[in-house]
């Protein structure tokens, strides 16, 4: 009797049966849609977490820890206070230099325009390409009068690692080692955002800027705390303490696209 050889069928996100996860996956891999007039796919790997150690994480399929669990639901499903500003200013954060810092002093809280991106953490693939994205819109948006502020999650070292590698302006970056303003503005946190969300589609329209952004990855910019890989970011909008904008990422590589929050700054009336 003749073997009839089946191919195997390509593992999508629609076909990928239910499993438990007991820790992180080892490595993060992303392969580009093969082109009209390509033979092959080109496939990127990075190692996105060490091996299982005493630092590593186990995470099941049901919600982030206990810590966050129930702040995060709560403030997802309610809109932003009006007071939202003063909630984040007494905030403590750290410049890429190590120095302290309080929120409300990243801009001026009168009348001063920022736009504040609040990265996942600084061993992030994609938080490169948006700090590279970032970091090309900058000048657009200082000749607009704009500041424009990114934080990552992660100590100041680690902050240092991006900056010097990709490279990306000091004086703009900035460290949330305990993620206190990711927990106020209820931004998403857990496996699935991180892994398994449509939202990560999103990522093969950019596979270029990927690819260039990351020339100079290194998996030492991942935080020290390895729950911190399971925290998703946010882009905002502020004039003094006014919230102009809020987007929070629905998955890993969900970025606002910059060319819409440039409008809605040059959009702000004069005071």
């Amino acid at each position: 009797m003749a073997l009839i050889a089946i191919p195997p069928q390509p593992t999508t996100l629609q076909n990928l049966p239910p499993r438990l996860f007991t820790a992180p996956p080892s490595k993060f891999s992303l392969t580009s849609p093969p082109t009209p007039n390509a033979s092959s796919t080109s496939t990127v790997t990075y190692s996105y977490y060490p091996t299982k150690s005493a630092n590593s994480v186990s995470v099941s399929n049901t919600t982030s820890t206990s810590r966050r669990s129930s702040l995060v639901v709560r403030a997802s499903t309610s809109p932003f206070s009006p007071n939202i500003a003063d909630t984040l200013g007494d905030v403590n954060i750290f410049t890429a230099a190590g120095d302290p810092v309080f929120f409300k002093d990243l801009w001026d809280q009168n009348q001063g325009i920022a736009v504040v991106a609040l990265l996942r953490h600084f061993g992030c693939p994609c938080c490169w390409e948006l700090a590279s994205a970032l970091k090309e819109a900058k000048s657009k948006f200082d000749t607009a009068g704009v500041k424009l502020v990114a934080i990552g999650v992660g100590t100041p070292n680690k902050a240092r690692i991006l900056a010097d590698r990709l490279p990306f302006p000091m004086d703009c970056l900035y460290a949330d080692p305990e993620r206190k303003a990711y927990d106020i503005l209820g931004l998403y946190y857990g496996f699935g955002r991180t892994f398994f969300t449509p939202a990560i589609a999103k990522v093969f329209s950019r596979f270029g800027a990927l690819q260039k952004a990351v020339k100079n990855y290194t998996i030492k910019a991942i935080a020290d705390d390895k729950s911190s890989v399971l925290q998703q970011g946010g882009m905002f909008v502020f004039k003094g303490k006014q919230l102009l904008y809020a987007r929070k990422d629905e998955g890993t590589g969900d970025h606002a696209p910059l060319d819409d929050i440039f409008d809605v700054c040059c959009k702000v009336p004069v005071a």
